[in-house]
């Protein structure tokens, strides 16, 4: 391991940008704390009152759904692996493909900062296993385990 990839990383929002391809209103994850090539990544999701989806989820209780949970957590797997193979900016795709033992605990709301941990826990080629976690202020409010591959996107038909 060199000494590059043995240091915490931090990323911000234009470096997100170059890693994935998502955008608003998709875009779940602001900022990188820190990122271990081939190990781990913490990023984290400023929880706003303007996401368009607490118009509907609840109004009077807005809730984040615990599937945009697991999507942020799938996109901070996306950075992980991405950065990990040097590969940001090259139009690579990281494709979600399964999802294992999703368990949710706790409600995120408006004003919340939404942790998230993943880390790998299998490689393969190109077909990677992560397990995730996130968080507000120390307290789980989802987690899972979930597979993803990258590859080139889509062609033009």
């Amino acid at each position: 391991m060199t000494e590059e990839t043995a240091k915490a990383a931090e990323l911000d929002i234009r470096q997100v940008l170059k890693a994935l391809p998502h955008r608003y209103p998709l875009l779940l994850v602001d900022r990188v704390r820190s990122l271990e090539k081939g190990e781990r990544i913490h990023a984290v999701k400023a929880v706003t009152f303007n996401e368009d989806y607490f118009q509907g989820h609840f109004p009077g209780a807005p809730i984040m759904p615990g599937v945009l949970q697991i999507e942020a957590l799938a996109q901070a797997a996306a950075i992980l692996g991405i950065e990990t193979l040097d590969l940001a900016g090259s139009g690579k795709l990281v494709y979600f493909m399964g999802i294992d033992g999703a368990k949710f605990r706790s409600p995120v709301m408006p004003g919340c900062l939404l942790d998230l941990e993943v880390e790998f826990l299998q490689k393969r080629s190109r077909v990677y296993k992560f397990k995730g976690r996130a968080s507000v202020e120390g307290k789980t409010t989802t987690e899972c385990e979930f597979t993803a591959m990258i590859a080139d996107p889509p062609a033009d038909d």
